[in-house]
């Protein structure tokens, strides 16, 4: 799942300064789950943009701004798209480039992407992976220090841990106090004998 946050409502008012007749598209996806871009979101954000003067066209939710097929397919959902001269899209960046690639009108992002994540038993979890294109998580006990490190060490703690906690951010765990107790309770400790070198190639 994309981790996004919302931009301040400021921020996007200037964004759009000096454009209106303004279409919402949300996402049902990763927005959504995160309360970023799903349907009370987008009304609130019709209503708010109405209330600072904006004419607002219309809006929809497709399952996933990402993976939108085509324009028509959101004309489909909602024909009021043909009157925007604007639209706003409350998803991530891949979704506010896919309705860019479909629209021939200016579009506008209301959120800001962060990392890779997750969702799990309810809770959002950010920067599960870096998205480097080279997984390697197995040695790590299926944890990624990459994309949970704020340093990506590859090769154990830094010296600022202090009781299994970041020095980066002290309210989270170290990633590699959590590779370690994953590895000890698998009985695969022996990976942490693996030395990354700086071409991130695994040596013995």
């Amino acid at each position: 799942m994309i981790i996004s946050s919302a931009k301040p409502f400021e921020e996007i008012l200037e964004l759009l300064k000096g454009e209106d007749d303004i279409f919402v598209i949300g996402c049902n996806a990763c927005a959504a789950k995160q309360h970023l871009g799903g349907e009370p979101e987008v009304t609130e954000m019709y209503q708010h943009l109405e209330e600072a003067g904006k004419h607002v066209v219309g809006w929809v939710i497709p399952s996933a701004a990402c993976s939108v097929a085509s324009f028509d397919s959101l004309i489909e959902k909602n024909p009021a798209i043909k009157e925007a001269k604007t639209i706003l899209v409350m998803a991530c960046g891949s979704g506010v480039s896919i309705i860019s690639r479909l629209a021939d009108t200016p579009v506008y992002p209301s959120n800001n992407t962060q990392s890779l994540g997750g969702h799990s038993q309810g809770e959002v979890v950010p920067e599960l992976c870096a998205m480097c294109g080279d997984c390697n998580i197995y040695y790590f006990g299926g944890i990624c220090p990459k994309g949970q490190c704020p340093k990506q060490l590859l090769n154990g703690p830094c010296g600022g841990s202090i009781d299994g906690k970041c020095e980066v951010d002290p309210e989270k765990d170290c990633v590699w106090e959590l590779i370690y107790r994953k590895l000890e309770r698998t009985g695969r400790l022996d990976l942490l004998e693996k030395v990354w070198d700086a071409e991130e190639e695994v040596t013995e």
